[in-house]
């Protein structure tokens, strides 16, 4: 069958060779042209790089790798772990695999949430007793290090929300000195300094940073910058000393949520990554929680000293992270890529309940690694950054980033998350009362991520975002229209239960879909080669309308009023479902690796093919008529020699 791709990796010491396709004609042509390979094909294959190997050459190439770096005692377990790796499907039927390998890789597929705890102590019974603790410990202290860091990131945004009812007047920020629109937009702009920071420079320093400081001092120096941050929004003397706290308070939040989701999904392996990277959003979420309760945990205080404490308790949390960062072992994918092959496979040996399954995946990563830095030798941030847009599967790869990461924010989530309080207290609570529906919000944040924890692995990215996206609409059009409700009575209980209401279900149906999906996705869509620019690319994108939508929010709610404030974001829901339906393509399950063939299928192949799906599910759900299924996008090397064999 034309199109089945056979990839020799070949001597590593000098690098990955060109590899070559095969037609039954016997012509051999470039396997990097995968745009033109995925152009003639029915659907996309997945290339494993070790599929056509054979199998004298793929252990002979394995014992060279382990003797160049310095890997010998290791050499058998390589040699099962590649054997694994070339075809995954028959790794069982493998005589060199125990009954104990085969039984970790069976369980790594059917109870893969066991895996971390199950696997643990069948992986880890014949090693010596410290060994094991120092296992435990340091997956515990990855998990949990990666969860604070994102609890810093959302308490840093939401801590404001109480705050910004206080401030202004406190700060000189009223009427006496400013008209009404320069008030909005003084407001605003310290509202929406971090997210200005973040998009201009924040997100951009995360290259440079991961280059010299690799992910885990990428993630102590943004931290570090947040603590400095938070002790200076705390004693700031004026609107404009706060609006350059908080613009340095964005620079930390760039580089940690560029390199958090990445070094989670760099670390993660493929049956749950969704599942470990949407942890960022679960747990900023938490952080989220955490700031509405410091807005209601010091409302009492006297003014002058409440906002102060709102702002400055923020800073705890980056110092638990920078104090245990170093705990974490390092991304494996990052050491591989700047060649400590020894310290990647203690890493992943750290990361994976067994030894055979921590080998497989670094000489499977080893060697995709190898091939893309044959192919991208001599390149600087610069050059990386124009291929985002000049190579068509990294053009595709950003195109999907930026529809997600623009609908994140496009969706109005912080319309909420910012200025809740504010809309509470417009719609007719005290000032306290909004405190405390604020934290409601938080909290329903929260725990309605836990759904897509549990689903985002299986249901898939896609279907979450194309479920929730239009209920999305419908909560918002609640919230703004409920404001027409006894429009002239200024404490009407039913025009506020009706607003409170439309904006904790918007929560409900935000938490499990634009709200995980959109930074999980982004650090999984692009290749090792430029995955730093792309995720800066990514973050960048959604600070960026972060900050636009931040700082014209109160403008916006001056001139179109509640009512066409919530309907103008409401009308992006729906426009967005339409994006994501024919332009994002779904990631679940597939290695880093495999993702390249993904994001090679044509953008007009794509879309057309979920356009005819959608049709074929209206036709067969709505209509209930009878129909063939429809054939698969993607399907895999190994199955489509397998049923050639057929």
């Amino acid at each position: 069958m034309d199109g089945i791709s056979e990839i020799t990796p070949g001597n590593h010491k000098e690098g990955a060779r060109a590899s070559v396709e095969h037609s039954e004609k016997g012509q051999t042509r470039g396997i990097y042209d995968i745009e033109e390979t995925n152009r003639h094909r029915p659907n996309a294959i997945f290339d494993n790089p070790l599929a056509g190997v054979p199998r004298e050459q793929l252990l002979e190439d394995v014992e060279r790798f382990c003797k160049q770096h310095g890997l010998e005692e290791h050499v058998q377990l390589f040699r099962k772990g590649a054997l694994v790796s070339q075809n995954p499907a028959s790794a069982q039927s493998l005589p060199e695999l125990s009954e104990v390998d085969k039984e970790a890789l069976r369980r790594e597929q059917t109870h893969k949430w066991d895996q971390p705890w199950m696997l643990y102590f069948m992986a880890c019974r014949s090693l010596p007793r410290p060994s094991r603790v120092l296992w435990r410990c340091q997956r515990l202290m990855y998990e949990a290090m990666c969860s604070m860091a994102a609890a810093v990131q959302g308490m840093d945004e939401t801590a404001n929300n109480g705050a910004v009812v206080i401030y202004p007047k406190l700060l000189g920020i009223q009427a006496d000195r400013f008209s009404p629109q320069r008030q909005d937009y003084i407001t605003g702009l310290v509202v929406g300094a971090p997210y200005l920071a973040c998009a201009i420079i924040g997100c951009w320093l995360t290259e440079p940073l991961n280059r010299y400081f690799a992910r885990r001092g990428t993630i102590f120096i943004s931290c570090l910058i947040a603590a400095i941050a938070s002790i200076w929004e705390g004693v700031a003397n004026s609107w404009v000393n706060l609006f350059m706290a908080r613009f340095v308070l964005g620079l930390g939040i760039g580089s940690k949520s560029s390199t958090v989701p990445v070094y989670a999904a760099e670390c993660s392996p493929a049956p749950i990554r969704g599942a470990l990277v949407m942890m960022w959003q679960m747990w900023t979420a938490f952080g989220i929680m955490l700031g509405n309760i410091m807005g209601v945990a010091f409302m009492n205080v006297r003014e002058d000293l409440s906002w102060r404490l709102m702002l400055g308790s923020t800073v705890v949390l980056p110092l638990i992270v920078c104090s245990q960062v170093y705990f974490c072992p390092e991304s494996p994918r990052w050491l591989i890529e700047h060649n400590k092959i020894d310290q990647a496979f203690r890493s992943f040996r750290t990361l994976r309940p067994t030894d055979l399954q921590a080998a497989r995946d670094l000489y499977y990563a080893y060697v995709g690694v190898q091939m893309e830095r044959e192919i991208n030798q001599g390149k600087n941030f610069f050059t990386m950054f124009l291929e985002l847009f000049t190579i068509p599967r990294n053009r595709r790869a950003t195109l999907a980033t930026w529809i997600v990461m623009f609908l994140q924010q496009f969706c109005g989530v912080n319309v909420i998350a910012y200025y809740s309080t504010t809309i509470f207290k417009d719609s007719g609570y005290s000032v306290q009362q909004a405190l405390l529906a604020s934290m409601g919000t938080g909290i329903l944040n929260w725990v309605f991520a836990i759904p897509a924890f549990l689903t985002i692995d299986t249901w898939g990215r896609r279907n979450l975002l194309l479920f929730t996206l239009p209920w999305l609409a419908v909560c918002l059009l609640w919230s703004g229209f409920s404001f027409w409700i006894d429009e002239g009575i200024k404490d009407s209980k039913t025009r506020v239960a009706m607003v409170t209401t439309g904006m904790y279900l918007f929560e409900v149906f935000y938490s499990p879909g634009e709200g995980p999906v959109p930074f999980t996705y982004s650090a999984e869509a692009f290749p090792l080669h430029v995955r730093e620019v792309g995720m800066s690319w990514a973050t960048a994108t959604t600070w960026c309308f972060n900050f636009i939508l931040s700082f014209t929010w109160p403008m916006l709610l001056r001139v179109f009023k509640p009512q066409g404030a919530f309907g103008w974001y409401a009308a992006w829901c729906l426009i967005g479902w339409g994006l994501v339906l024919l332009l994002v393509p779904e990631t679940k399950e597939l290695t880093l690796e495999e993702l390249d063939q993904v994001f090679s299928v044509p953008t007009r192949k794509h879309a057309a093919y979920q356009l005819h799906n959608a049709i074929w599910h209206f036709r067969v759900w709505v209509l209930r008529q009878k129909l063939e299924p429809m054939p698969k996008l993607y399907e895999r090397t190994e199955q489509v020699v397998e049923r050639e064999k057929h």
